[in-house]
């Protein structure tokens, strides 16, 4: 057992370290021709086709949520449409090209691309319905207010501007890569760790009697403990992946991500920064609902 812990450890480390550095320098190149601003400016010209724009924009972000609620605020500023918004916080932390990366290496290309159409629809959906039913007076006033401005001696990647070839583009996007995969490193590592042991170490009989793809409450129990959890996407993705060889169902396992990279406490507190309780609930209930659509559709259709 500690063999096979010892080995899956390896074996996934090196894996997704390789697939985020480079997933995430890629994204780096992509930003430099849509940077935020860009983004801001194209939601809020409020087009017929924001609501499919903004899941995509979200889709090619690779914000979570200690990025995304500020940006909302610029959104916000910039009078962006509120259902485009939605969608864009919806999307934003479980469309992003590391998450998407992770899955096709992990679970396959039909298990990504499933999960993405199941994301990017609910997200659109719940977008189009929130600004329907009028849930922009359930925005604070507060939220509007433009913040305090402040000097900064460093550039954007908050690594100090740097002189000759440390001052060229590719070297500027490669230390904001590194740098967010500093800040990643103890989540992806430590999600790794526990899921080799349960690969290693966790009786099969156990997760496929709990959690098996048989049981009809896994997937909702999966998409509400998942929120709290508050676990990276970047560390549930290979817990979920040996949860699902020990005989977790995969309805539950794509239950569980959404719901633990699509929000949690920390993030609900973040939004109450600007929106009220009714918002926040809407919040919470679209991520849910979109777990447990996604469960319930994976195993109905595979």
């Amino acid at each position: 057992m500690l063999q096979s812990t010892l080995e899956m450890f390896v074996f996934l480390a090196v894996e997704l370290t390789l697939l985020f550095l480079i997933i995430s320098f890629l994204v780096g190149v992509l930003q430099r021709y849509i940077p935020p601003a860009k983004i801001q400016q194209i939601l809020g010209a409020k087009q017929g086709k924001g609501y499919l724009v903004a899941g995509f924009l979200g889709a090619i972000t690779p914000f979570c949520s200690c990025s995304t609620i500020p940006f909302l605020k610029g959104l916000l500023r910039a009078n962006a449409g509120f259902g485009t918004m939605m969608v864009f916080l919806f999307a934003s932390p479980l469309l992003n090209p590391i998450i998407i990366g992770l899955f096709v290496a992990t679970f396959g290309l039909q298990v990504a691309l499933f999960y993405f159409v199941v994301a990017l629809g609910v997200s659109i959906l719940a977008g189009v319905t929130l600004e329907k039913l009028g849930f922009d007076r359930y925005i604070k006033s507060e939220a509007y207010l433009e913040p305090v401005a402040k000097s900064c001696a460093t550039g954007c990647s908050g690594a100090p501007v740097q002189r000759g070839w440390r001052q060229s583009v590719w070297w500027q996007i490669w230390l904001v890569t590194w740098k967010d995969f500093k800040g990643v490193l103890p989540y992806l590592m430590g999600g790794i760790a526990l899921g080799s042991v349960i690969y290693g170490f966790m009786p099969t009989e156990f997760v496929a009697g709990v959690a098996s793809r048989d049981n009809p409450w896994a997937i909702p129990v999966a998409a509400v403990i998942g929120i709290p959890l508050y676990i990276r996407a970047e560390a549930v993705i290979p817990l979920s992946a040996a949860l699902a060889a020990k005989g977790m169902g995969l309805g539950a396992v794509m239950a569980l991500i959404i719901g633990s990279a699509g929000a949690s406490l920390t993030e609900v507190i973040l939004l109450k920064s600007i929106f009220k309780n009714q918002m926040i609930a809407a919040f919470l209930l679209v991520i849910i609902g979109m777990a447990v659509v996604a469960g319930f559709g994976y195993n109905s259709l595979f």
